[in-house]
Parts: structure tokens; sequence; C-alpha cells
């Protein structure tokens, strides 16, 4: 009976998101304004760099504070491979990925052998670190950045200055696909290693979980599907430099949106990043302009008050409602 259960939420699940893509694709045919085209689009990609992020941190407990690293990665692999050698940014997209997740199961034989905050600070040394050999490197730009040449509107390169409207289509399958592969990797034997890893590594390992190879496996995924993002915004920006793609702020707002809407869970990123990246965006551009930072602090407020009445993310309210209707 509970198989059945699991298997039916999994097809409404699936259903539910079909539905929701299909409705965010008619969106641009009512919303003409280029401000708001812009925020779908953050949100979008937002959505997308924190469902790869929950990937790790959520679903495998290894909370990383350094996601930053690979999205500077997949940026700039993609424009150095254009810039300097003519690469479209397609291949590149993949090659920063590649990359990224390389560098992932790289830094994890060393960084997995560490728990809790030891950690999340190794992780937030390491992007810092990444972020200064950057900008100290003059081969890519160093603290100057790398401008994208743009030679008019195409799909081959990448490129639109007409129209934001194929950056919010290429976002909106850019979260579907992040949305996707954790459907899939949930109801996959690494998806029920990662959660027991999460729960208790040391009663994983005694049933048979081979906890090292998890994290690994969850750290390449994530790091992937966030370096992707990162060649997406620097398309979408047509010039980066180490701050803009590498910042702190990046790891962050990764993580932000699957904190608020529900850590370890299918639809917490998804939830969290379509309230607080619009919410971000506007108290920027309506009470940000006074210089004594209002804006930070109706910000900063609103988080703290949904995470003091939800710990466990806003999907927890519809688990709520679930339990409620159950009982009458």
């Amino acid at each position: 009976m509970m198989d059945q259960n699991f298997a039916t939420r999994r097809r409404r699940d699936l259903i539910i998101a079909a539905v929701l893509a299909a409705l965010a694709a008619l969106a641009p045919l009512f919303i003409k304004d280029v401000y708001v085209q812009n925020i779908l689009i953050l949100t979008l990609m937002y959505a997308a760099l924190s469902q790869s992020w929950n990937i790790l941190s959520g679903y495998c407990g290894q909370i990383s504070l350094g996601h930053a690293l690979y999205f500077g990665i997949g940026a700039y692999t993609t424009e150095l491979l254009f810039t300097k050698f003519g690469v479209l940014p397609w291949f590149g997209m993949l090659a920063g990925g590649v990359i990224a997740a390389v560098i992932a199961m790289g830094l994890g034989y060393p960084f997995f052998r560490l728990r809790g905050h030891y950690f999340v600070i190794a992780t937030i040394v390491i992007a810092e670190i990444g972020l200064l050999l950057f900008q100290n490197w003059e081969w890519a730009g160093a603290a100057m950045g790398i401008t994208i040449p743009v030679r008019g509107d195409s799909w081959l390169k990448f490129q639109f200055m007409r129209s934001k409207l194929p950056y919010f289509y290429f976002a909106l399958v850019l979260c579907s696909l992040a949305w996707f592969v954790t459907w899939w990797l949930e109801d996959s034997k690494w998806g029920f290693w990662w959660r027991a890893v999460k729960d208790n590594p040391e009663a994983a390992e005694s049933l048979g979980v081979v906890v090292f190879n998890s994290k690994m496996g969850a750290a390449a995924v994530s790091a992937f599907l966030v370096a992707i993002g990162g060649a997406f915004y620097a398309q979408f920006l047509a010039y980066i430099d180490p701050e803009s793609v590498m910042g702190f702020q990046f790891s962050l707002l990764m993580a932000l949106p699957a904190v608020l809407g529900g850590i370890g869970t299918l639809w917490g990123p998804v939830l969290g990043a379509a309230i607080l990246i619009p919410m971000t965006e506007l108290t920027r551009s309506y009470i940000g302009g006074s210089g004594r930072g209002v804006d930070l602090i109706v910000y900063g407020a609103l988080i703290v008050a949904i995470s003091l009445a939800l710990p466990r993310g806003l999907v927890s309210l519809f688990s709520r409602s679930k339990a409620k209707g159950a009982t009458r």
C-alpha cells in the first residue's frame, strides 16, 4: 500500500511539474514588461541552482556554502573558450559542467572526511581561494573580467539583444531539467543512499551503503548543473568578472531558496525561489535607492520571520493542510 501511495505521489509530482512548466512557457504572452521578464529569468535560474545545490546539501546532507566556485567555473570556461578559441557556448557549457564535476570530486577526497561546520567552512575557504585566483589570473582578464563580443541575435552563439525571451525559455528548460534530474534521482538507488547518509552515515555504511562514493556522486551532479547555470548567466550578462560570478552572495542565493522552501525536498527550492528572488529584486529596486540599506532590513526581516514560523520550510504548509484534511 505504501509503495502504491509513493508511486501515485511521484506521478502526481510529475504531472504538476509538467502543468507548471507549460503555464510558465505561456507567461511571456501576457507579460511584456522587460523588467518583470528579467525577474522571471532570475527566478527560474536560481530555482535551478537551488535545486542543484539541494542534491548535495539537502538530500546528501553535505551543507556547502562554496557552490559559487562551480558557478564561476561554468561561466569562465564557457566565455574563455568562446573569446579565446571561438568555441560555441553550447560546447563551453558542457565543458564547464564536466570540469566543475571533476573539481568537485577532486575536492571531495579531502573535504568529505570533514564533518559538520568544518565541512561548511572548508567549502567557503576553497570558493574564496578560487575567487582570488581568478582576480589575479591575467589571461582570464583578472579583476577586469571578460567582455563577451555580441554580433547580433543568434541561437548558435546563444546571444540575444533585442529580446529577453530566448533567455527566459532557456532558464525554464534549465529549471525543468534540474527538477526532473532531482525527481528521477529521488527514487533511484543513489537517492536512497543519499538520504541514508544524511540521516546516519555509520548506520548507512553498516547496511552496505558506500558512503564516500555516495557523497562524490552527489557532488558531481550538483556541481555539473550549477556550472551550466553559471554559463547561462555569463551569456545573459555578456560580461563577467570574478566578483560577478564567484562572489559569496551566489553561494547564499543558491542555499536560501532551498532552506526557506524546504531543504531536502523536491519542491522546496522551486517554492523558495519563487518567493525569495522576486522579493529580493523588488525590495532592491523600490526601497534600495536611499543608500540606507532599508531594502536589506526588510529582506532580512522577512527571511527571519519565515524561518521562525516554518522551520521545516514553506513546503510544510502543504503537508499540514494534507494532515488536516486526512483527520476530517
